[in-house]
């Protein structure tokens, strides 16, 4: 049993890019699944697919490459289960002077630091991204 799902789904998606596989595969679940789009919508990975039924439900994403390089570089939890992570709406700043981004869990749902802070919410960090 995985004590912190999200930092297991982060940490597969950087194994798999630091030995170039194409695709990897993770357990399903809706957090993750709405995670995995967000990073689609980001162009930070081609394809999210969830695939079978019932307890046998996975995630397939299909990684990014740019000239064989991952296009994600850093991929790095902020809120853990031993350490949740709030932040306001006006203390919501760009990640990498713009370059990165943050995923926030808001009373609306996941969405980036950009979204979240034009829609004026706060939340819990759940990841940088960059």
């Amino acid at each position: 049993m995985v004590n912190d799902p999200i930092a297991d789904m982060l940490t597969r998606i950087r194994n798999a890019q630091a030995v170039d596989h194409k695709t990897v595969v993770m357990p399903f679940s809706k957090l993750k699944l709405n995670l995995a789009e967000i990073l689609v919508k980001e162009g930070l990975i081609k394809k999210v697919t969830p695939q079978g039924r019932k307890t046998r439900k996975v995630i397939e994403i299909e990684l990014k490459y740019k000239e064989g390089q991952p296009a994600i570089s850093v991929l790095k939890r902020i809120s853990k289960p031993g350490r949740r992570l709030y932040i306001k709406k006006s203390e919501i700043r760009p990640i990498r002077q713009g370059f990165g981004l943050s995923i926030i869990s808001t009373p609306q749902g996941l969405m980036t630091n950009a979204e979240a802070r034009k829609k004026g919410l706060g939340g819990e960090i759940m990841c940088e991204i960059w």
